[in-house]
């Protein structure tokens, strides 16, 4: 099978070229200057000259809450344009199977946790990343409205939680929480700090899934696609507190100075957590731990030092 992976350069485009599983298939991993998403011509001249038989669409415009707050209409345009191209174009030019990979930042802000498929829309979202949790919610509409017109086409959305690992951005300002806070605590004690601030109260509780276990997930999907329902949270099922996870990893990068809170930073939904019910009946679940992915994503950092 010749599988299409868009965003190939990014976190979860790099963990699924390294699984063991892409041994078995035959990968088109084009860079964003031989596939340009936000050039229709682009778009439709590659699928045309390599017709592959499934898509992965992994690409996007993603950055942290700062990025988001700071640049909403960059987040919102470019993935609405990205997400629109691909999709369409793929359905004008009769690939079958598209795998879209969404974002948890499409569910309501208010919304009662765990977050079932059926919330998605059904209240407002996030104000920090509303442009980019719109732009996804239009991709996975499309991809609803491209099976309910042709169910022949099997255009099916993964809705991961938030997610970290090998192939990350440590950058603060692009970076997300997790990433982030690895190399605040890896900085703060190399220069001898003997503080970290948090931001908010470090109440606000998250899900957060090592990206190679997504990867594991996209190859089981595509294994069993027509079984996949149309919408599928991917994640753990249980979320930990932001104070917990700047322990966790502070305890694996060996910074033993104080975590301080920043009260008067934004710290987004209070919780967001997915319902994994639909994950459990499709019979896949992840398999790294906290500590484990956490060791991994550290050791991952120190790699990327050594080679600069």
């Amino acid at each position: 099978m010749k599988i299409l992976i868009t965003g190939a350069s990014g976190m979860v485009g790099k963990n699924l070229i390294e699984h063991s599983a892409a041994k078995e298939y035959e990968l088109l991993t084009p860079s964003s200057k031989v596939l340009n998403l936000l050039d229709k011509e682009s778009v439709k001249a590659y699928l045309k000259i390599h017709q592959p038989d499934f898509i992965v669409h992994a690409a996007g415009r993603v950055g942290g809450i700062h990025a988001n707050i700071n640049s909403p209409v960059m987040f919102l345009a470019e993935n609405i344009q990205i997400g629109t191209n691909l999709i369409n174009t793929a359905y004008q030019q009769g690939i079958k199977n598209l795998l879209n990979i969404s974002s948890a930042n499409i569910y309501p802000s208010d919304a009662q946790n765990p977050l079932t498929e059926e919330m998605i829309l059904q209240g407002a979202l996030d104000y920090a990343t509303e442009g980019y949790g719109l732009a996804k919610a239009v991709s996975t509409r499309l991809c609803e409205y491209i099976h309910r017109e042709d169910n022949s086409y099997l255009y099916k959305t993964v809705i991961p939680c938030n997610l970290y690992g090998r192939h990350d951005k440590f950058d603060p300002k692009h970076s997300h929480m997790i990433p982030a806070v690895i190399q605040k605590n890896s900085l703060a004690k190399e220069q001898g700090l003997k503080t970290i601030d948090i931001w908010g109260d470090g109440l606000a509780r998250r899900e957060f899934m090592y990206a190679g276990d997504l990867a594991d997930f996209i190859y089981y999907a595509i294994q069993n696609f027509e079984l996949m329902p149309q919408n599928i949270n991917v994640g753990l099922g249980h979320d930990h507190t932001i104070n917990e996870y700047y322990t966790e990893i502070a305890k694996i990068v060996g910074f033993e100075g104080e975590l301080v809170h920043d009260l008067s930073k934004p710290i987004g939904m209070k919780q967001k957590l997915i319902d994994d019910s639909k994950l459990k009946a499709f019979g896949w679940q992840h398999s790294t731990s906290l500590q484990e992915g956490l060791k991994k994503t550290y050791q991952y950092l120190k790699e990327q030092k050594k080679d600069v």
